[in-house]
């Protein structure tokens, strides 16, 4: 009897555990369904992968080459809009998803005026090799709170001097 209350007792725990394995899958696949549920459609229709050239003096690539202000750092595409939005990916052609401005890298907001290809127009007059002033998109306190950008270590610039890139 004790052998047949051990077999009981197993089977009843497997159960649970197999249930419990299911229930724990399906809350983690809510993540990727929440992300996949707000793709931008932002109008970047990209035939292939752009040609990225290397900003100087940055870890930031931008591609010359698209009527947009995109750039890529790390594993991260980044779209910045006329408006004053951005948008990154994970792939060259979306999907896209909006990124408030506190979680743009640092070397994205630091990248000069100069090399966004679609700047806008209050932008026209600031000085082309100087990162754009986000204080005037984002308030006063965006300065104070995140510091403006600074130039950053030509160490890690190198990430895009390689021949993929040019």
């Amino acid at each position: 009897m004790e052998r047949t209350d051990r077999t009981l007792d197993r089977r009843a725990f497997m159960g649970k555990a197999f249930v419990g394995g299911l229930v724990g899958a399906g809350i983690a696949g809510l993540p990727l369904f929440a992300e996949s549920a707000v793709d931008v459609h932002i109008g970047i229709n990209l035939p292939a992968p752009p040609r990225l050239v290397p900003v100087p003096s940055s870890p930031v690539a931008y591609a010359p080459g698209v009527r947009a202000n995109y750039f890529h750092y790390g594993s991260q595409y980044y779209v910045f809009d006329d408006g004053g939005g951005w948008y990154a990916s994970r792939s060259y052609n979306g999907p896209w998803v909006v990124v408030a401005p506190e979680y743009v890298p640092r070397p994205v907001l630091a990248v000069p005026v100069r090399y966004y290809r679609r700047p806008p127009h209050d932008w026209h007059g600031w000085h082309r090799d100087a990162a754009p002033r986000w204080s005037n998109h984002w308030g006063r306190r965006w300065d104070e709170e995140h510091g403006r950008p600074s130039r950053y270590d030509r160490d890690r610039s190198d990430r895009y001097r390689d021949d993929r890139h040019r």
